[in-house]
């Protein structure tokens, strides 16, 4: 029997048919949870960052840190031990859309219905109208996500699946039974390409983390373990890179060859090589916009990852669901102000070392953020390079922070 994977949309019978599917051909239903805790055993990672690489929008700061892109590879690597060892297993949730092209054995569907459909069903299990269409619309919002991430595609895109079927069109019965007749066609058995298509799909993994874990990211595909890296973004020096992405890639077990190309967005963007022991997720909070655009270009320049946003509000909002590892933050703003946001980071994410940088405060100023639990307290205008260090010494107080934590 075929491996099943299935990704589905919320409200489209999606549990009643994959128990039943299971019943019918005692394959075991192996889930999102499953792969997340087994890469988080496997990799000692983190189940809450494993759950927002599938889950969560591309962090602002994710240029600078490849988080995402390491995590990802962390599930794919667990899911392809999963693709080459048990026979009777159905894969259902996000994890699925890492399954690598090769991999014939797998038969790939998706369980889709309109959205009034979807909003009846919710409804009929007890969700009010508006609260039917808030979880459809934001659990699409998550699967469109990391599609257009992955692929540069809707997640509905058929070109994804083998299999979409329409659950508003077919009743749950009929769905089980669909998906079992072309579970037994011959086009989706194993055979040793399949076989060694799974053995690739890791072999890209490991070479992924690999590349990452030396700050590079690039695409990576393998075929009877030969592996092809594609740099999509151009660089000055283009031996260099040739040269030590060959000799780190070639470095990891299984390589056979490795082959380096130009992708089609060569010359739209610049290569960054990352440099993970600099600060990479720094905020940068002011209300005067082209001081702290110029300011956030020039931290970039010193390999620092930064972004910026305009007012208080803006602030609060993006640690609500994404996290900096310092915030440099101006006192004075229309609206919420800066003490006043340093406040409620202080209560929300205490761990956010903040840096006042401000024109105009005053002494008492400065006691009332010392004593909130600033970082550090300077004033405009501030050398570059003082600025930049105490950026640095921030970032390491963290590290030492969460270094004892784990102890």
């Amino acid at each position: 029997m075929a491996i099943l994977a299935l990704v589905t949309g919320t409200f489209t019978y999606e549990a009643e048919i994959v128990k039943e599917l299971s019943s019918l051909t005692g394959a075991k239903i192996i889930n999102d949870a499953d792969i997340i805790s087994d890469a988080h055993a496997k990799y000692n990672t983190a189940q809450n960052k494993l759950e927002h690489c599938l889950y969560a929008k591309t962090s602002v700061f994710n240029q600078f840190t490849l988080e995402r892109e390491k995590h990802l590879a962390y599930l794919k690597s667990c899911l392809a031990e999963k693709l080459g060892g048990e026979e009777r297993i159905i894969l259902h949730g996000l994890t699925t859309l890492l399954i690598s092209s090769g991999v014939g054995h797998v038969l790939k569907v998706l369980l889709a219905g309109s959205k009034e459909q979807r909003t009846q069903r919710a409804m009929t299990a007890g969700l009010s109208e508006k609260e039917a269409k808030r979880e459809i619309h934001k659990s699409d919002a998550i699967a469109f996500d990391l599609t257009d991430f992955l692929y540069k595609k809707e997640a509905w895109e058929p070109s994804l699946y083998d299999m979409v079927i329409p659950t508003d069109r077919k009743q749950p019965s009929e769905v089980v039974q669909f998906i079992l007749a072309n579970l037994h066609n011959s086009a989706v058995q194993k055979t040793p390409a399949s076989i060694q298509a799974v053995k690739d799909m890791a072999l890209c993994a490991q070479v992924e983390l690999t590349l990452l874990g030396r700050g590079h990211n690039v695409g990576v595909t393998a075929e009877n373990g030969n592996v092809l890296l594609t740099v999509n973004k151009s660089v000055l020096n283009y031996g260099k890179l040739e040269n030590e992405l060959a000799e780190t890639a070639a470095g990891v077990g299984g390589v056979r060859s490795v082959k380096i190309v130009q992708g089609p967005d060569y010359k739209t963007s610049i290569y960054r090589k990352q440099q993970f022991e600099l600060p990479s997720k720094v905020l940068l909070v002011d209300d005067e916009k082209e001081f702290v655009q110029t300011l956030s270009e020039r931290l970039i320049s010193r390999d620092m990852g930064t972004h910026a946003v305009f007012d208080g509000q803006q602030a609060l909002d993006l640690i609500t669901d994404d996290k900096p590892d310092v915030m440099v933050l101006d006192l004075k703003m229309p609206g919420i102000d800066g003490i006043e946001v340093l406040r409620q980071t202080r209560e929300t994410n205490p761990n956010i070392k903040v840096i006042i940088l401000t024109g105009h405060g005053t002494e008492d100023d400065r006691k009332t953020c010392m004593d909130l639990g600033a970082f550090a307290y300077l004033q405009k205008p501030t050398d570059i390079d003082k600025l930049s260090a105490t950026i640095y010494e921030a970032y390491k107080a963290l590290a030492e922070t969460e270094k004892m934590a784990t102890v």
